[in-house]
């Protein structure tokens, strides 16, 4: 932990947090505005690992991509493989359109199961023109495609819609490529909160600070975020709406606000306040209003996260003598202990589907990130690095996005549920920290 980040940390908490990094405990921010500004951070996806049952995909160069500015099947491809369902079959070497009938024989013997072409011309006005289709090659099948009509600056979200097209048609499951990803970033002494793609490209600042960032969650309807600011020299909570960078205040009651959590409907936040003495959870109206406090304790209870059904709250509690992940009813009462594996777990998050339980866990002197399977009880570590923080489910449960240390540098990563298939969103610089993944855009 930072001189920084020991002072920016409520006393409360500071005892039994990681020592890796405590910056989602408190902050301050300015409003950079109501406009988006330009993307400053980039990324590159680097994907590891071979999964076990990968569907091997074959994505033809689209016709005019030469000209474009966006390499639409490359997008694609790079959506597909960090799923962990798909591998890529080289195929630059073929020019296909989506007019264009392939011959299928030529991929099975390429041992492709999809055959994926298109197309994007640049139309008089500016805008571009991207089609598609795609193909099974195994039963010889067309399995439609789309066509959009669309600006520059539109071109990655098109590829995105392309890659959510294909994993519904080949999978049977929604795709996530056109969600969103928050995070927050550090370069030199501004701080930065992005809204991002979901491979961690397009970002665009929301907020910006001369002090940190932290705690950024979304809104179930994908408009809002919430956050902690320390602008009155103590933690504070407010909801951002992301298109106008409109902000209102929720929580700034004596003492610490803290740990924003929405309820799935999207009517409530659960937070930690220690207005009656330390740190305990409420919930209060989005809107505002008065908090209820959920129950009593004599340990610190935070990081709340509601079940999928909001009929619940996960939280981290030392009420045991160690930090560990438990569970209370949303109209309050007792607490059940949820993990009894290892002696500090903290940062429960739950899957949309509500099957899974991601978290970290401290293993020797380093932080591993762990998924537990809520009905079985099983629990498995399912990564190498030692400074894992901050998880959070694609609205799919399929993947998880987290934050770690990698060469000395924080980055993001995905990574499928068993850990086989990870992807690394590396910035060209800052540190990157408290990843929350979006849920499912309107189309």
């Amino acid at each position: 932990m930072t001189t920084e980040e020991r002072s920016l940390a409520p006393s409360d908490t500071a005892a039994w947090m990681p020592a890796v990094r405590l910056s989602r405990r408190g902050a301050t921010l300015a409003l950079a505005g109501s406009c988006a500004l330009p993307a400053l951070a980039q990324f590159r996806v680097e994907i590891t690992g071979v999964g076990l049952t990968q569907l091997p995909i074959a994505l033809a160069p689209f016709r005019g991509e030469g000209q474009s500015p966006q390499k639409i099947s490359a997008i694609v491809q790079a959506d597909l493989e960090r799923s962990g369902r798909f591998v890529g079959i080289p195929a630059s070497d073929q020019s296909l359109d989506e007019s264009s009938r392939p011959d299928l024989g030529l991929w099975r013997q390429r041992n492709a199961d999809a055959l994926t072409s298109g197309s994007i011309t640049r139309l008089a006005d500016g805008r571009y023109d991207v089609r598609f289709r795609l193909w099974d090659v195994v039963r010889a099948q067309d399995l439609g495609g789309q066509g959009f009509v669309v600006t520059q600056a539109d071109l990655r979200l098109v590829a995105h819609r392309i890659a959510d097209y294909i994993y519904e048609k080949l999978t049977g499951e929604r795709g996530i490529f056109s969600t969103r990803l928050s995070y927050v970033t550090k370069v030199g002494s501004r701080y930065s909160l992005w809204v991002a793609d979901a491979d961690g490209e397009n970002a665009q600042s929301a907020l910006s600070s001369p002090e940190p960032i932290i705690s950024p969650a979304w809104s179930p309807s994908g408009g809002q975020l919430a956050y902690v600011s320390f602008e009155s020299r103590k933690p504070v909570v407010y909801v951002h709406e992301v298109a106008t960078g409109r902000r209102r205040l929720i929580a700034n009651f004596r003492g610490s606000n803290s740990a924003p959590a929405w309820s799935p409907d999207g009517r409530t936040l659960a937070v930690t306040l220690s207005r009656d003495g330390g740190s305990q959870l409420y919930t209060i109206d989005a809107n505002g209003g008065e908090p209820r406090r959920l129950m009593q304790s004599s340990g610190i209870d935070t990081e709340p996260a509601f079940s999928s059904d909001g009929r619940s709250i996960y939280f981290v509690s030392d009420r045991g003598g160690s930090p560990q992940i438990y569970r209370v009813s949303t109209s309050g009462g007792g607490a059940e202990r949820v993990t009894f594996q290892g002696s500090y777990n903290i940062s429960p998050a739950i899957s949309p589907d509500g099957q899974w339980l991601a978290y970290i866990s401290r293993v020797g002197s380093g932080y591993k990130l762990h998924v537990m399977d809520l009905k079985a009880g099983t629990v498995a570590a399912i990564t190498d690095t030692v400074a894992d923080e901050s998880p959070s489910f694609a609205p799919n449960s399929r993947l998880i996005v987290y934050a770690t240390q990698q060469q000395g540098r924080d980055a993001l990563m995905t990574t499928t549920l068993d850990g086989k298939i990870k992807a690394r969103l590396a910035g060209q610089s800052g540190d990157i920290r408290e990843p929350d993944w979006g849920p499912y855009q309107k189309q």
